[in-house]
């Protein structure tokens, strides 16, 4: 039995720490904070509760692995998961609506056809059937094995078959996902509707590679689903999960230091000058901090290391609405508000130093959850976007011109809104930054495969023996689902050793 000394309670950590616990380690688990689930966290006030991290959960095939995994209790048995049904409704810059249903192609392409006119549900249907191939052939390499030391053969091999374009006597294929829309969607509205899965990362469709095509073709294949009671009710049932495994947590513990000893990791050292020993330590930790923490070289010098930044760091402004009145029959849970200008939105997020804010894109999620307001005569909705984590959010100025975007942008999915609002609470990247300890409140991607290994994340080992990376800002990147598998592959690793190639 060894001794585990985990940093950190975000969910990675917490699905690393009960499947350790449940192959017969000693594990506990440091948190600087005073609760659990890292970004994955909840609002409370007059009765009133919002998800203020992510409100919707892709790929559930993951959690519920890890509770078969760690114990006789389904997933199932402990949250009550919803589908969610439409999946989202996309309201684009003209004006044109269109709700797609959730995980079923014909209904897509249909619903597609009727709002965007004929031809356009079978091309976006067509694209699906391409980005299959790409998650085919990336799908174990990418998010179920740990990133070996030959990593570049993943960046370097673009995944997804482009259709040949012709372009001034040349045929030219996609190699950015912003090219599949131009070239294989042929539609702004399909383009926005394809370039709104990466955008929600914070990444650039200009320049995301064209294998981010796998981003829609999960949501489409493993469906939207909602936890019942918000998601910060999976953070509780894994941690309630890792608490039955006998996993230690200490809450307000501050980790200063990784303790070396004959070459390795061997323990920890908190900000009391209390020093714990481990025989692994397991950090869910931004790269910063953890170096921070080391003062020992993680990666090979000189490598042009998985995860380095391409793009200034995305965060996440969200405003939580309290509104009167109950939520109307037919509303849709999920409505993505287009920006009326994808070029500025983009630019400006590239370059957070412009003159002013521009409007950006808009994800309002009302869920039809009694549990999420005090009565059925009220209403809880959480409207947010993607944001530069460089921006000047230290400025009530800043932070009013994008609480004024939101809820403008809300209208358009709310019937009423500002005659119904009673009151909002706002959240900018800096009350990430306080919560989950990441530079700059920023929020980590997922990794994807090709564009020279520059949306990969750092690898789950380290040149430090015995320090292992888990959860967003490692392989395979952020999300609730990569969080999870994240986890997994850290336990396979200390588990098997060396040689551990993922689950079969």
């Amino acid at each position: 039995m060894a001794r585990i000394a985990v940093i950190g309670a975000g969910m990675g950590a917490m699905a690393a720490a009960a499947r350790l616990a449940v192959a017969g380690h000693r594990v506990a688990v440091y948190e600087r904070s005073e609760t659990y689930g890292g970004a994955v966290r909840r609002f409370e006030r007059d009765g009133f509760a919002f998800d203020t991290g992510p409100g919707l959960l892709p790929l559930p095939a993951v959690y519920r692995d890890l509770f078969v995994k760690t114990g006789k209790e389904p997933l199932e048995d402990v949250v009550e998961l919803v589908q969610v049904d439409p999946s989202a409704r996309h309201v684009f810059a003209d004006g044109t609506e269109v709700a797609l249903p959730n995980a079923s192609r014909a209904g897509v392409v249909a619903a597609l056809d009727e709002a965007l006119g004929a031809g356009a549900g079978q091309r976006w249907g067509d694209f699906l059937v391409r980005a299959r191939e790409a998650w085919d052939r990336t799908r174990r390499p990418l998010l179920e094995e740990p990133l070996w030391p030959n990593w570049q053969v993943l960046a370097e091999r673009e995944p997804y078959p482009s259709v040949p374009h012709k372009r001034l006597l040349r045929t030219r294929r996609a190699a950015t996902l912003a090219e599949i829309g131009a070239w294989e969607l042929r539609d702004e509205r399909l383009a926005a509707l394809l370039e709104s899965h990466v955008l929600g990362y914070g990444l650039d469709p200009r320049t995301a590679p064209a294998s981010a095509a796998v981003l829609p073709y999960m949501e489409h294949a493993f469906g939207t689903w909602y936890v019942r009671g918000g998601i910060r009710e999976l953070a509780r049932a894994v941690y309630e999960r890792c608490l039955k495994r006998r996993v230690e947590f200490r809450f307000g513990a501050e980790v200063t230091g990784v303790l070396r000893e004959d070459g390795r990791a061997a323990g920890i050292e908190l900000a009391d000058g209390s020093l714990v020993e481990a025989d692994h330590v397991v950090a869910d930790v931004d790269p910063a901090r953890l170096r921070a923490l080391t003062e020992h070289p993680l990666d090979a010098d000189g490598d042009v290391r998985p995860g380095d930044p391409v793009l200034p760091t995305p965060g996440r402004f969200t405003a939580l609405l309290a509104l009167r009145g109950g939520r109307e029959p037919g509303a849709v849970h999920r409505t993505v508000v287009h920006a009326p200008d994808a070029q500025s939105e983009l630019d400006f997020l590239a370059s957070p130093g412009g003159d002013r804010p521009v409007c950006p894109t808009v994800t309002v999620l009302r869920p039809d959850d009694p549990a999420l307001a005090p009565d059925g005569a009220h209403e809880s909705v959480v409207v947010s976007a993607v944001v530069s984590a460089e921006a000047a959010w230290e400025d009530a100025g800043t932070v009013r011109s994008y609480t004024d975007f939101l809820v403008e942008a809300a209208e358009r999915a709310v019937p009423g809104l500002r005659e119904r609002l009673l009151w909002h609470e706002v959240r900018t990247p800096v009350h990430t930054e306080r919560e989950t300890g990441a530079r700059s409140g920023a929020v980590p991607a997922p990794a994807l495969a090709a564009g020279g290994g520059r949306f990969l994340h750092p690898a789950n080992t380290t040149r430090l023996p015995g320090l292992y990376r888990v959860g967003g800002w490692s392989h395979p990147g952020g999300g609730l689902p990569h969080a999870g598998m994240s986890g997994a592959l850290v336990a396979g690793l200390i588990v098997e050793g060396p040689e551990f190639r993922g689950s079969r």
